[in-house]
């Protein structure tokens, strides 16, 4: 009954509002690209080349677009990806990725309709952390000593493939690790990279 809602409310959002990324780019809540005014998201679309305006952050900048994609630099470690993903025939949902890199890059997730209306990730998205990048659990080994010092929370980095509806998820543990915890850990992971595919509208 719940996914049944929702496909719904998608189908209704995508009947009336943009179906391409620009204009959904240009209706997007100041709240979630704060300090860009109208007039300049309608100059970092106007040219389909890199684009550059001025902000109270400092330069903004385009750095990708396409009818369904849209990547813009915020400001010296942060970037704003939107991407649009298709759900049933003719409805759509937003993807919205942040990513700051200070240091070491971490992404938050999110999802809407074409209104700009807050979805619930786990419609959409398994569970991402650490644990999906291991053959098993560092915290599961015997060796108490090690596992004990490793850090509970380890920066994910999310990059969506511009010609593609593939989501590449990167693992940062090595900016938080001794290199003699990187070595111990290293046979344990399967990768420090995991793609998830859109595949009967979710990542999996």
């Amino acid at each position: 009954m719940r996914q049944s809602i929702l496909l719904f409310l998608l189908m209704a959002s995508s009947a009336v509002f943009a179906q391409n990324v620009s204009d959904l780019f240009k209706s997007m809540p100041g709240g979630l690209l704060p300090g860009v005014t109208e007039g300049n998201k309608t100059m970092l679309l106007v040219d389909s080349g890199k684009t550059a305006v001025p902000s109270p952050l400092g330069e903004i900048e385009k750095t990708a677009q396409s009818d369904d994609y849209l990547q813009i630099k915020t400001s010296n470690i942060g970037t704003l990806q939107l991407k649009l993903l298709p759900v049933a025939k003719d409805s759509l949902v937003v993807c919205l990725i942040r990513t700051v890199c200070g240091g070491v890059c971490d992404s938050n997730i999110s999802f809407y309709t074409t209104d700009w209306t807050k979805l619930d990730n786990e419609a959409f998205l398994p569970d991402i952390s650490a644990e999906i990048f291991f053959n098993s659990s560092p915290k599961k080994q015997e060796n108490d000593k090690y596992t004990v010092s490793l850090p509970d929370i380890y920066p994910i980095s999310a990059t969506f493939n511009e010609t593609g509806t593939d989501l590449t998820l990167l693992f940062h543990y090595k900016e938080r690790l001794t290199e003699d915890q990187i070595q111990e850990l290293k046979p344990l992971l399967k990768s420090d990279s995991v793609v998830l595919t859109w595949k009967n509208a979710s990542y999996r």
